[in-house]
């Protein structure tokens, strides 16, 4: 019986050997045929199982995840090819939302993300949705997929980030991943531009030659473009600008100072000269809700300084990024006025069209998928322009108000917090978020990544200040009685 047994775990040894040859063999001839996709797979796989398992166990790590993810999105595609990266935006998303769901020892309080910012997202997602059956566009699957993804994602992303991210903790976590890869972001987009680029952002350079202007590049670092670049780095100037002005460590302060100036370098470097925009607007947001005359008096005198520098001045017009950032104050700009000419075209198309041409009928979605519209050529060059023309003038004014009662709310909200810790922080988020709603006139900016996310997840955390800052009140209270009662006994 015992030999039986050895014989046949002998037996089991020797046939291990040519199985492993033999799914080697396979293995490599099907990664000859399909190329490092499949191998890639592989490990993917390997790697996916633990990870849906610590998800599901700590849905935070599915959120912090997402967060990485949106940052290095376009760094992947550039390395590794055209692969579908984004799909996994949803997937990490709804990974976390079933981990929250299914939790068996933490109940989350879904109480919490019952405001009008989720209503509104769940209300402009359904919008989107009947947009789908407009008839003016055609209907045409792949495109209306590709154009309603961010709406959905505000659907997926506000709702679990309220519940799931609860604390002052988090929102530190928040602020310190943004910051750091923005900061990668930053140093790298120098690196481009004064050491020069890979193979692969030559490549980019061949599809997209907007990014090479008179023998000038337009640094665009891992993001989408330098438009997205731009924008980013403007709104991060503003974001770690506040942060350097708070009550906080100094080195901390200093740290953000520093950031804040090679975000402000960054941003001329990228050549985007809607960027501007997010400067202006996150500063006007520092000063309308910000109470320290410090704070106000520092912001004025860097804005008004700033702006005579550009418009009145001819200081540094040798230089190319200071050259072209001028050009954004003068009304006569031949490019600017392309982008009226254009505008006008799509003024008279949906002169009777009053819910538009239909989500996915204009821009990337629609030349990407092939959708052949009257209007799928002419280039929007803004995505308030590409709400006007996907939902028509009822869903732009519909959209708008929608952002201006959002921004509003998130002022009001940071207007009564009483911490003076989070007030910077959300003061920083607020006028960040903000800047890139209005940068995203001059740039399709709030629909792509990392923007977008973090574009979500700030007024999400703003939201949550209230919350925040009751916690902060009571643990100080608590604090005070603690001591009180180890002085009288």
């Amino acid at each position: 019986m015992s030999q039986s047994g050895i014989y046949s775990g002998t037996n089991n040894k020797g046939l291990l050997i040519p199985v492993l040859i033999m799914a080697a063999m396979v293995f490599g001839w099907l990664t000859s045929l399909v190329g490092i996709v499949l191998p890639i797979l592989v490990v993917l796989l390997g790697l996916a199982i633990p990870f849906v398992i610590i998800v599901f166990n700590n849905p935070k790590i599915g959120l912090i995840s997402f967060i990485v993810y949106s940052f290095l999105l376009f760094a992947l595609i550039r390395a590794v090819g055209d692969l579908p990266f984004s799909v996994a935006f949803e997937s990490l998303l709804v990974l976390s939302w079933l981990g929250a769901l299914l939790h068996n020892t933490k109940k989350y309080n879904w109480a919490i993300a019952k405001n009008e910012l989720t209503y509104f997202g769940i209300a402009w997602f359904l919008f989107t949705l009947f947009e789908f059956l407009n008839p003016v566009g055609g209907l045409n699957v792949s495109a209306w997929i590709k154009d309603a993804r961010y709406p959905l994602l505000w659907v997926l992303i506000i709702p679990l980030t309220m519940v799931v991210f609860k604390s002052r903790k988090d929102l530190n976590i928040f602020l310190l991943l943004i910051l750091a890869f923005s900061l990668l972001a930053a140093v790298y987009g120098v690196k481009q531009l004064k050491i020069g680029l890979f193979q692969a952002e030559k490549d980019f350079l061949v599809q997209s030659p907007t990014h090479l202007i008179f023998g000038q590049l337009r640094v665009f670092s891992f993001y989408s473009d330098a438009g997205q670049f731009g924008a980013s780095m403007a709104q991060f100037c503003v974001i770690a600008g506040v942060l350097a002005l708070g009550p906080f460590k100094k080195w901390k302060k200093v740290v953000c100072g520093a950031s804040s100036l090679l975000f402000l370098y960054a941003m001329f470097i990228s050549g985007t000269r809607g960027a501007l925009f997010a400067l202006v607007a996150g500063i006007i947001i520092v000063l309308i809700i910000n109470k320290s005359a410090k704070v106000i008096i520092v912001m004025l005198a860097l804005s008004l300084g700033g702006f005579v520098f550009l418009k009145y001045t001819f200081i540094g017009q040798d230089v190319y990024e200071i050259r072209r950032m001028r050009s954004a104050l003068n009304p006569d700009d031949p490019s600017l006025n392309v982008r009226f000419g254009n505008q006008a075209k799509l003024a008279m198309y949906l002169k009777s069209k009053p819910l538009g041409a239909g989500v996915g009928s204009i821009g990337f979605a629609a030349q990407s998928s092939g959708h052949r519209t009257p209007v799928s050529a002419i280039p929007t060059d803004s995505y308030w322009v590409k709400i006007w023309v996907s939902y028509g003038i009822v869903g732009l004014i519909i959209w708008f108000g929608m952002m201006m009662f959002i921004i509003g709310k998130c002022c009001g909200i940071v207007w009564k917090i009483q911490d003076k810790n989070l007030k910077f922080k959300l003061t920083a988020l607020t006028a960040g978020a903000t800047g890139i709603f209005f940068s995203s006139y001059g740039n399709e900016v709030m629909n792509s990544m990392p923007s977008s996310m973090i574009l979500y997840f700030s007024w999400a955390f703003v939201f949550l200040g209230p919350i925040l800052d009751r916690k902060s009140i009571d643990e100080e209270e608590s604090e005070i009685e603690s001591k009180e009662s180890i002085t009288y006994a």
